[in-house]
């Protein structure tokens, strides 16, 4: 008699399955289709990622865009590199997430309870991105107001960048939120919005790419697979796709 392996199964049971197995996959290799050419499919025929397609400001108003191309421009400033955040649209790209679904939180859990936690809980603020961004840009103008009887956009920029300090240490409080969570989010977005695809309105001209040497979000990397250490100098290429995705007829 066969020894047992497992209550019920031999060994020589479990050898039949194996080489049955190895023999179905032979099979179904064998019937394997290789993929050539243009892909025969368009960008986002499923999952389309949302569009707004409007001139001016989608979420913010006049006011609180001119207060956040300021901020953006201290925190992503121009150099010898790229572009500051303002030209590279990072704003526009904070604005047009804020009219969609992230801007109220839709897809997250937000019936609380509400309560100071730890560093490591993460945020637990009962506010939703409209809000910090509505009630921390007219926090911060009242500010810069009563203490340098200016705007915040008026001021110079070593004054905004000590400001913008202020808040991300908590030494300057704002009416009606944290400051320590107005910053935080705000410079998260304006990173978001400096590197994400330019679909999405910020990376124009796709600038932070192009910096770092990204070359976007290519399908097929198989010509350059064997490549090493060499210099490609690939153009950057959105998600929304390029000359090479286009059906031709």
């Amino acid at each position: 008699m066969s020894k047992k392996t497992l209550p019920g199964v031999t060994r020589r049971q479990i050898l039949s399955f194996t080489a049955a197995s190895a023999v179905l996959g032979a099979a179904k290799a064998a019937n394997a289709v290789t993929l050539k050419g243009t892909p025969v499919w368009s960008p986002f025929d499923a999952s389309p990622p949302p569009q707004i397609d409007i001139d001016g400001w989608a979420f913010f108003t006049d006011a609180e865009a001119a207060a956040m191309e300021a901020i953006v421009d201290r925190l992503v400033p121009a150099d010898n590199l790229s572009v500051g955040g303002k030209e590279a649209g990072c704003a526009v790209f904070i604005d047009r997430q804020l009219a969609g679904f992230y801007g109220t939180y839709a897809r997250l859990y937000m019936e609380g309870p509400f309560q100071e936690g730890t560093p490591e809980q993460g945020d637990q603020s009962p506010l939703v991105p409209q809000q910090r961004y509505r009630l921390g840009l007219a926090a911060l103008d009242k500010y810069t107001q009563s203490q340098h009887q200016k705007l915040f956009k008026d001021l110079p920029g070593d004054q905004q960048d000590q400001i913008l300090s202020g808040l991300e240490n908590g030494k300057i409080a704002l009416d009606g939120i944290d400051s320590k969570l107005f910053f935080a989010i705000a410079l998260k977005n304006t990173m978001e919005g400096f590197f994400a695809d330019p679909i999405y309105g910020g990376n124009r001209n796709m600038v932070s790419w192009k910096m770092l040497g990204f070359p976007g979000a290519r399908y097929d990397y198989r010509e350059y697979v064997g490549k090493h250490n060499q210099k490609l100098d690939l153009e950057p290429l959105s998600i929304s796709g390029g000359d090479a995705w286009k059906m031709k007829s």
